[in-house]
């Protein structure tokens, strides 16, 4: 398979998330450095109102009440035609071909069945699914809610790699930008724009993405550090490699359960893609908003429990910076459990939770009491 060329780089291969960069890290008032510490929803709507205003509006996308979600009360706003009334570019043609037949290699499964293959298939999910995308990518690189040696960062990392949910320098920008501009015109995938937009489709037109995420670098923290440039740099070979050597060790079944049992595009590439993408889509259209985050972030229990803590995302979105998304004893967040055992041995250091006055003032206001006139 041929390496695609990201738009956005005259050098770098990029197969999926083709986002630019929008703020620097560490440069002065920006919204993004506020949003990894905030926990105050009115500075931070006040901030999104501020950052929308700075951009016109989008073109392509149509802007008015399209009705509501099935069983939601979130309302289609725009509709952004993806598969037809638009020009293909490479980038999209090689994303839609290339998911597209992991999905079909998802066929030959029950063809490939061995115990031995399943379970290999189940600990790669594992590995890549909850150690690379939810530990590392997000928590980790992308909020930076505890620190790991830098050994075990960057082998984390490597899980997160073979998940092929693209490389961390893009992965961690693009979900920078969605908390930057959460669920307004500059979000790379709100709901308000369809849920099968939000979902995945928003995936295959790498312009419209473009256009949503355009400016400066907001990943300068990872772009300094040699080992993700080169994770960028050579991204797509490291899969390659992976699925190879499943060949060769096992054959046709470890190929087939193998990589797609594995995260995003295979059994287990398959079943990570959409564990990953229902968090984009399902957590902000059903569910329960337990903090006033100013968006359409909900708590859902039973995505939680697939994906590994993942489905308690209005708590994550009220406390980005928390390496905690189960906040309550009942909420089960595997993702977490893992972050504290490697606390508890020395290997996970400033892990970050939110306080009870952080809490108190993300907690949605009861109603004052208003007194009847007297007459």
């Amino acid at each position: 398979m041929a390496l695609i060329k990201s738009p956005l780089s005259k050098s770098k291969p990029c197969l999926f998330l083709p986002f630019t960069h929008v703020r620097k890290l560490n440069s002065p008032p920006t919204k993004l450095n506020y949003l990894l510490v905030a926990s105050n929803s009115s500075a931070k709507r006040g901030l999104q109102a501020t950052a929308d205003d700075e951009y016109a509006p989008l073109s392509g996308a149509e802007t008015r009440s399209f009705g509501k979600i099935f069983l939601s009360d979130v309302v289609v706003r725009r509709r952004r035609r993806v598969f037809r009334g638009r020009k293909w570019n490479s980038l999209d043609i090689g994303t839609a071909v290339v998911i597209l037949a992991m999905h079909v290699l998802c066929l030959c499964a029950p063809f490939y069945f061995t115990w031995t293959a399943f379970w290999v298939a189940s600990g790669l999910y594992v590995v890549t699914g909850l150690l690379g995308i939810t530990l590392s990518f997000h928590r980790n690189l992308s909020h930076r809610s505890f620190k790991l040696p830098k050994w075990l960062e960057y082998f984390f990392a490597y899980c997160g790699v073979q998940a092929l949910q693209r490389d961390p320098i893009f992965w961690v920008s693009t979900h920078r930008h969605h908390h930057q501009f959460c669920d307004s015109e500059r979000d790379p995938h709100s709901p308000s724009e369809g849920f099968w937009f939000s979902h995945m489709s928003w995936l295959f037109d790498a312009n419209y993405i473009i256009e949503k995420c355009g400016g400066p670098n907001n990943v300068e923290d990872l772009e300094k550090q040699p080992f993700y440039k080169f994770m960028q740099d050579t991204y797509l070979l490291h899969p390659i490699a992976f699925g190879v050597l499943l060949y060769a060790g096992r054959g046709f079944p470890f190929l087939v359960w193998g990589m797609e049992w594995n995260t995003s595009h295979g059994v287990r590439i398959v079943l990570v893609f959409h564990i990953t993408w229902l968090v984009n889509s399902v957590s902000h259209v059903w569910g329960k908003q337990a903090w006033n985050t100013g968006d359409l972030s909900r708590n859902n229990w039973w995505l939680a429990l697939v994906t590994f803590g993942e489905g308690w995302h209005n708590n994550h979105h009220a406390f980005e910076y928390s390496a905690k998304h189960g906040l309550e004893w009942w909420q089960i967040d595997i993702t977490w459990y893992v972050v504290r055992f490697l606390q508890a041995i020395g290997l996970a250091t400033d892990v970050k939770v939110p306080s009870e006055a952080q809490k108190q003032r993300m907690a949605f206001m009861k109603e004052a009491f208003q007194p009847e006139p007297i007459s």
